[in-house]
């Protein structure tokens, strides 16, 4: 257990807050704000995995996978919810769940693992503020409207680019499928 891990853990442990908020209390804004806190910290076991010589093997499948899984669940309630449009809901959880599926089979088969594009960072910095400003606007409090178009400001060039980096994916995923394949031969 390192720190990173910890701190990947902890962050994991906050998503039954935010669904509980969610729906337990019906506080929009309160989840909204835990969930946009959790985006925005997104970089901090990386960070401190980086600093502090902490980087491990577990920890560079554990934070990535805990990091999808929290988005996929959080736009998974906010779209139950009614926070949010649902065709941006299933064009979001579409594109996370065949990414997923498809890396997770692709390593099976043996696939060197590879980092993410800056493009990939960049589009999920965009939905991880747009998706809880969705919820935060949902909320009718004051300046709910500039909160929506805020939002969109995120979004559309979030799902632009989470799509775009998808199709990018493809060569290097054949790529790297076939790099890994070599190595077990050789």
């Amino acid at each position: 257990m390192t720190v990173p891990n910890l701190i990947t853990l902890i962050r994991l442990f906050c998503l039954p807050v935010f669904l509980w908020l969610l729906f337990g209390l019906d506080d929009k804004g309160g989840a909204a704000w835990l969930l946009g806190a959790l985006g925005a910290t997104d970089w901090v076991d990386g960070w401190v995995a980086r600093r502090f010589n902490q980087q491990s093997s577990f920890g560079a499948v554990f934070d990535p996978t805990v990091d999808r899984g929290m988005f996929i669940v959080a736009v998974f309630a906010i779209a139950i919810d009614q926070s949010m449009p649902l065709w941006f809901a299933i064009a979001v959880l579409a594109r996370e769940i065949s990414v997923a599926v498809v890396m997770v089979t692709a390593t099976i088969f043996g696939m060197q693992r590879f980092a993410v594009s800056i493009w990939g960072k960049r589009y999920t910095f965009l939905l991880m503020f747009a998706v809880p400003l969705m919820l935060l606007a949902a909320d009718n409090g004051r300046g709910a409207n500039l909160v929506l178009i805020l939002a969109w400001l995120f979004a559309i060039p979030g799902i632009i680019l989470s799509y775009s980096t998808a199709f990018a994916y493809v060569p290097v995923i054949r790529r790297n499928l076939h790099a890994g394949r070599q190595t077990r031969r050789g």
